[in-house]
């Protein structure tokens, strides 16, 4: 685990030079995955990896700062996890924490029960 106050250097030679999080090729690979034919835009592309250096950043310091709270040398991975669920509203389930949560519905709004009634009644006339 990283101690706090210092920094680490991703050693990856793709990342080496950059001290990028997310390279363009793996960048790449990702939009791959959802769509083989999909091509991103150069301008694109650098604003999505700055976008996740970014959200890395924020998410290392605020892991840092709560570990100080926690008066601990070391991030632990419960320090991830509470900032990435407080401000990002994000749960990784299966890493450091040994209970189950329960999955959280979002409240159905009058707006879309409405939405779907007419759905309904619209399909039912077919």
């Amino acid at each position: 685990m990283p101690q706090l106050g210092t920094q680490t250097k991703n050693t990856t030679p793709a990342t080496e030079e950059s001290g990028q999080v997310l390279t363009k090729a793996r960048l790449q690979d990702l939009v791959k995955e959802f769509d083989p034919n999909e091509q991103l835009d150069e301008e694109v592309e650098d604003v999505l990896l700055e976008i996740a250096d970014d959200f890395v950043e924020s998410a290392v310091t605020a892991a840092c700062l709560l570990a100080k709270h926690r008066k601990a040398n070391t991030i632990e991975v419960k320090d991830v996890q509470l900032y990435l669920e407080r401000d990002w509203n994000m749960w990784q389930p299966g890493f450091g924490m040994e209970e189950l949560r329960p999955y959280k519905r979002t409240a159905v709004t009058e707006a879309h029960k409405q939405r779907l009634a007419l759905i309904r009644k619209a399909v039912k006339k077919y």
